[in-house]
């Protein structure tokens, strides 16, 4: 006789594991489905891993320049990749294990193996040993992410044609490194081992490195970027290399008939990713799927068919793991008949670049595109004491604000800590709060947090640590 479940969850990324716990902490009986690694792509090869490797580009960095403190480092510093790299694995495989006692711990049940639906409810599942079981599930979530796009012209060789799996894992520094794609994948990394010394060049088929983000912070990363030493080509593409004695020539057609070739050690694919909807046993079932292959999904994570959810990347736009997270527990919730939905305000974005940039809400030309009249305020970091002492003064916070009422629309950080201070950008956004609301918040000094508050009193027209307009 077949098992059977209140909820089989398909997929054990942040989306899925988040879900299958939330599922099981509401006394419904669960199962956890994974292919490969409990933790998916974040933990195992993406946000986790890239974020190890980001914090030690961030400290080799200040080794080398300690000494404008006055901290003399009396050896030359050297680089252990294969080290670094354990250091790295060890962080996830201490997360991947909590993950999988998490999941047991509140009784939810893990099954390693494939999972295709069969019917509305059945799902079958083949194991790593070839093993097929079909078990009986009331309600079907589907959270099996996305996966990296891959350029025919570029085909991964694990070696010196990577995508962002193989970035991660390098047991050596590329003298030089290409980057095909100049969003936040690409970026995050290419940054990481231009510290570490690899001469960068960034390819971007659109106007701007990083669409759609503020173009203010995207200029002052791409400040930077350029300042140590990096070739960045925009509106540009890469249409195919040749391997030559000394390395890899890739030939980009830079616009107006032109071309150029550059010569390079590794190319890093990152032109976005891709959902994983297909193969699932979806369209057996009428599940919908759009034509770039997302699950659409209403308010309450349900597809058309009203037993199967979907949730996270493979449900679309944004990609993001915090958003998957979300909808997993809605998806639970509304399985176990509690009141849950969709109803955000914004979900914010960060981006791990060197230095970071974060944001939530709208920018200056979505808001003024929607007909309305904005005030900026805008905090520098080179006139926060906090910054200067942590030598990080490029950058900024602005606050973007309805002129009529005062409300935040919202916020754009550039500069030290952006990811961690933005989350008073989403508070706002979600409580509706104005710039006042921030302004008459007393912060602690010095922090780089102070930044937030007085780009709230530099749109109203009244900062203290800055001139006003």
């Amino acid at each position: 006789m077949a098992k059977s479940y209140d909820v089989v969850v398909i997929g054990g990324g942040p989306g899925g594991y988040s879900c299958a716990i939330r599922c099981a902490q509401l006394k419904l009986k669960t199962l956890c489905v994974e292919k490969d690694e409990l933790g998916g792509v974040c933990l195992n090869w993406g946000c986790i891993p890239s974020k190890a490797l980001i914090s030690a580009a961030h400290t080799w960095h200040n080794f080398h320049t300690a000494g404008d403190m006055g901290i003399i480092v009396g050896a030359k510093p050297t680089l252990d990749a294969p080290k670094m790299q354990a250091w790295k694995n060890g962080i996830v495989k201490k997360l991947t294990g909590g993950v999988r006692g998490l999941l047991k711990g509140n009784g939810a049940e893990i099954a390693a193996g494939t999972a295709v639906i069969t019917g509305k409810n059945t799902v079958e599942i083949t194991d790593r040993e070839g093993k097929k079981e079909t078990v009986e599930a009331k309600n079907i979530i589907v959270a099996t992410g996305s996966t990296t796009i891959e350029i025919p012209t570029f085909k991964f060789d694990g070696k010196t044609i990577i995508g962002a799996k193989e970035a991660v894992s390098l047991d050596a520094i590329p003298k030089r490194l290409l980057v095909i794609g100049g969003g936040v994948i690409g970026l995050e990394l290419g940054c990481v081992y231009q510290s570490f010394g690899a001469e960068l060049t960034v390819v971007e088929a659109t106007p701007t490195l990083l669409p759609g983000t503020d173009p203010d912070c995207v200029a002052v990363l791409e400040r930077r970027m350029t300042k140590r030493g990096a070739k960045i080509f925009k509106s540009a593409k890469a249409m195919g290399y040749e391997r030559t004695a000394t390395g890899i020539s890739v030939k980009l057609d830079v616009g107006g008939g032109k071309t150029e070739s550059v010569e390079t050690d590794v190319v890093l694919v990152a032109v976005g990713m891709r959902p994983h909807s297909k193969g699932l046993g979806l369209e057996t079932i009428g599940v919908k799927i759009d034509e770039r292959g997302f699950v659409p999904t209403d308010t309450y994570c349900r597809t058309n068919v009203p037993n199967v959810y979907a949730i996270g990347d493979v449900s679309g736009a944004p990609l993001l793991a915090h958003k998957a997270v979300k909808e997993g527990v809605i998806a639970a919730e509304v399985v176990a008949g509690h009141k849950a939905a969709k109803d955000w305000v914004a979900i914010p974005g960060a981006i791990f670049t060197d230095p970071e940039i974060a944001a939530v809400g709208m920018t200056e030309e979505q808001a003024k595109a929607k007909g309305i009249t904005v005030k900026v305020g805008k905090m520098p970091f080179a006139a926060s004491g906090r910054a200067m002492a942590v030598r990080e003064t490029d950058g900024f916070v602005k606050t973007v604000t309805d002129a009529k009422t005062g409300q935040v629309l919202g916020m754009h950080i550039v500069g030290p800590s952006a990811s961690d201070l933005i989350s008073e950008g989403s508070l706002a956004l979600e409580m509706a709060a104005f710039a006042e609301d921030i302004a008459l918040t007393i912060h602690p000094h010095p922090t780089l947090g102070e930044a937030v508050m007085i780009s709230a009193e530099h749109a109203l027209g009244h900062a203290i640590d800055i001139m006003n307009k």
